[in-house]
């Protein structure tokens, strides 16, 4: 079902609740002054060396001015009891910014920890155990959300998420208490604080992840205002069944290495010539910007007499070849002159009565656009100065440079073809004409995410080397129309690979002249998953950059780069596609809508339907399954579910557009992230770029590989599965229909992941009736008080789109087979 509707409610919020989105500009470099005598290069200007830091905030807002300060804020995000703590790619300069907002840069031993340890009871609270379990009356106040068990390298934990119905009290803040007990009729004990998690200013749930030797049978949660619930512990991704590895003969392991885009476009390309029965290439309409840059240099000096010149040319097509020197002229009372020889531009710097020189770096730069014969299109004063001093003559011509013939130590051999390019789509399935679910990966976004790349890579080639020879390959490729874009930013993964290995976005530079010098190249493109339609940040969603400068940069207005138009063109075409997933690192997450939020009131884009969220739930499951499977990886419940919830808001990225606007069931996926080492008993966290060979237990670029590629090979089973899917669901009313002598609560409940609507008014149940929802995000199904007779009458549709009975909602004849139940309430 397509949600074009949903996304047109969606799209009307902003107006009642639009937020202005503040840019300010990072700190950074002055210029450097002018070059030595003999240089005929401009010097490269670089800001100060990165690195990477781990840093607490206070909360949403504050990680919200991180971002629009320019700080590049990685993945690694964790939610902890008072504030987000999350890794920061800075320069000392941008420490130093940091600690100014009241950030706290973390030391090495530093950051929040599980406590793995009974504190005794609740923290800060009156409430006692004994007095809260003798109040059964109070015992809706505090609900459990979920009680997870798993394993992982030989060790049992148990997660769990409790929350009250008081959690946003903050007079006094109300906190609550987790206990245990030890299998089946034992008693509850190990009482535990739960940590309290507010997002935004909204209380979200009470949490805990510990360590246990045993699995408890059932866990009893006691909030400090006297409310108790006790709930049945539930297995997360235990007993998975074996992955499509570990059958005879099956083929895989082959990527040996990350891979530049060349490298991954020209596999691609001949795996559809090697396989044409099975696969083709489908290349994209909108070329990239390219990885090309203007020629640059800032020259005459540092503050007010700096200048910023940029060539009309690319760099690589004649932009290097320019030179341009700033001379004295011998005499009294001269004119600013601009002499072009060739690709030589001399700039005769303007005299006074005695001599001296006068020119100012808003004269020249005004001279240089005007007279450099074309051959300068953009010079200004350096960044918001407004080029009051006089130049500096330089001491020999300085050369400008595109800073893209640097070679960084240990990238691939081989040129970066310059100039725009073109994606190619890998389109794998034996029936490529429509009839099978399609299901699009599309891998690094972020250009310094390279194991999505090879992840995606190694799927393709399991799919085309296994299809002849292994049953369950050949049962995905004949029931599935699957496309892998191997790399959706490749200008900006040739610049992480050959410049700056901390590049994130695309090389498309928005900035206007105050951000636009050499020294800056580092913090120019366009975030591509924030430059979607959907919850965007220019309808005041939170989590995008109005700074052409800050890593999440949502570009000038929504769909302006040729990379996400690139994705709308494809899923437009191609209207089989069902499935998608955005597949980054290195957070350890898997994720789905909501994905965005307006900051003030915590307002998300809509939240899937229950039967939706409820069939995310169960792919999640099974993907993860079989990334377990490979080295026992556990992605932990608490980093599963919509992305805003698990992580952060995100404004404008690209599931929140396929979900809502063409019905695309869209995940996003940060393989990588925390492993639980046993040496130390701690989780370890990963990196953009670990080591391809690692500890083949811990961070490995090439384990994560392997590993990832279990799961996406399992979200084409899901896929496969869906689309031969013809069995209706069924549901229920519990306890039912009946007489009952006082008021009673009832619920839904289905065979399957199903939407169900309904009505209590006698009406029948259309597709406009009310839709049977959550408790609250996260929870199960509503429950209904119902204090008076009472006829419900309702339907379910699965996620395949089968109806229940085979009733059809838009006819209203005497074929009404929809369920009904009455229950009445005997006074």
């Amino acid at each position: 079902m397509r949600r074009t509707r949903l996304r047109a409610t969606l799209l009307a919020l902003p107006a009642l609740m639009g937020i202005v989105l503040t840019a300010t500009t990072p700190a950074g470099a002055e210029p450097a002054g002018p070059p030595t005598a003999g240089s005929d290069r401009s010097p490269l200007e670089d800001e100060d060396a990165v690195r990477h830091v781990r840093i607490q905030m206070t909360g949403g807002a504050m990680l919200e001015k991180v971002v629009d300060a320019g700080i590049d804020v990685g993945h690694g995000l964790q939610r902890v009891p008072d504030g987000i703590e999350a890794e920061a790619v800075v320069t000392a300069g941008q420490v130093a910014t940091l600690t100014a907002m009241g950030v706290r840069i973390l030391g090495a031993d530093e950051g929040f920890e599980w406590s793995h340890v009974a504190d005794g009871g609740l923290r800060n609270t009156s409430a006692r155990t004994a007095q809260a379990t003798a109040q059964p009356a109070n015992t809706a106040t505090a609900r459990i959300v979920r009680a997870d068990w798993f394993t992982t390298k030989g060790q049992g934990f148990l997660y769990v998420e409790a929350r009250t119905t008081e959690g946003q009290q903050t007079t006094p803040i109300v906190g609550m208490q987790l206990e245990n007990d030890s299998g089946r009729g034992t008693e509850f004990g190990f009482a535990r604080t739960m940590s309290r998690f507010v997002d935004s200013g909204q209380y979200m749930f009470h949490r805990n992840l510990f360590k246990l030797d045993t699995r408890p049978n059932k866990i009893r949660v006691t909030s400090s205002t006297g409310g108790v619930a006790t709930g049945v512990v539930s297995d997360w991704l235990e007993n998975a069944p074996p992955p499509l590895t570990s059958a005879r003969g099956y083929k895989s392991d082959f990527i040996d290495g990350y891979k530049t885009p060349q490298q991954l476009f020209a596999r691609a390309e001949e795996i559809a010539r090697q396989y044409p029965d099975i696969a083709e290439i489908v290349y994209l309409p909108h070329e990239t910007n390219g990885y090309q840059r203007k020629a640059q240099a800032t020259i005459g000096g540092t503050g007010q007499s700096a200048v910023v010149v940029s060539s009309a040319a690319w760099g690589h097509e004649g932009g290097n070849d320019i030179t341009v020197e700033f001379a004295n002229q011998p005499g009294a009372n001269l004119p600013l002159a601009v002499e072009v020889t060739g690709k030589a531009v001399r700039v005769l710097l303007a005299t006074d009565a005695a001599g001296a020189a006068t020119s100012t770096a808003a004269e020249v730069a005004a001279a240089l656009q005007t007279q450099s014969q074309g051959l300068i299109d953009r010079a200004h004063p350096y960044r918001t100065n407004t080029g009051t001093g006089v130049v500096v003559p330089t001491a020999t011509p300085v050369a400008l440079t595109d800073f893209l013939d640097q070679k960084r130590v240990g990238a691939p051999e081989g040129e970066v073809p310059r100039g725009p390019a073109t994606i190619p789509v890998l389109r794998i399935g034996k029936h490529r004409d429509g009839r099978n679910p399609g299901v699009l990966i599309q891998a690094q976004d972020h250009a310094r995410e390279w194991v999505p790349a090879t992840t995606t890579l190694e799927t393709a080639e399991r799919l085309v080397q296994n299809f002849k020879t292994d049953p369950e390959t050949k049962r995905i490729v004949r029931n599935t129309d699957i496309f892998l874009i191997l790399s959706n930013n490749p200008d900006g993964a040739n610049y992480s690979f050959y410049n700056f290995a901390s590049q994130r976005r695309n090389m498309t530079n928005h900035c206007p002249d105050a951000n636009a010098d050499p020294a800056r190249r580092n913090s120019w493109g366009v975030d591509l998953n924030r430059n979607y339609r959907v919850g965007s940040g220019h309808d005041g969603y939170a989590g995008a950059s109005t700074s052409c400068v800050s890593d999440t940069f949502q570009g000038p207005e929504k769909l302006s780069e040729p990379e996400s138009k690139n994705v709308i063109w494809l899923v437009e075409k191609y209207s089989n596609i069902k499935f998608m997933m955005s597949v980054h690192s290195n957070g350890g997450q898997l994720f789905w809508q909501p994905g965005a939020y307006i900051a003030d009131g915590r307002i998300t884009t809509p939240r899937p339907p229950l039967g939706d969220e409820a069939f995310y739930w169960q792919s999640a499951a099974r993907i993860l399954s079989q990334v377990k499977a490979h080295r026992e990886t556990v992605v932990t419940p608490q980093n599963v579910g919509g992305s805003s919830d698990v992580l952060y808001s995100s404004a404008g990225n690209v599931r929140e557009d396929l979900y809502h606007t063409y019905g695309i069931y869209s995940f996003g996926w940060e393989v990588g992230g925390s492993i639980y080492n046993p040496a130390t008993g701690n989780w370890q966290g990963g990196s953009f770029q670990p080591p391809w060979v690692g500890d083949p237990a811990l961070v490995s670029g090439h384990a994560e590989t392997m590993e990832y590629a279990n799961g996406i090979m399992e979200m084409f089973r899901v896929a496969a599965d869906w689309g031969k899917d013809k069995k209706k669901p069924s549901s229920t009313l519990v306890p039912g229909g009946g007489t009952y002598v006082r008021p009673v609560d009832v619920r839904f409940e289905t065979s399957e992941p199903a939407t169900i609507y309904y009505t209590t008014d006698g009406s029948r149940p259309t597709l406009e009736s009310p839709r049977y929802q959550a408790t609250e995000f996260r929870e199960p199904g509503q429950v209904f008080r119902v204090t008076e007779t009472t006829t419900f009458k309702w339907f379910s549709v699965d996620t395949a789109g089968n109806i229940e009975r085979n009733y059809d909602p838009t006819k209203n004849d005497s074929r009404d087979n929809y369920r009904s139940a009455t229950v009445t309430i005997k006074k």
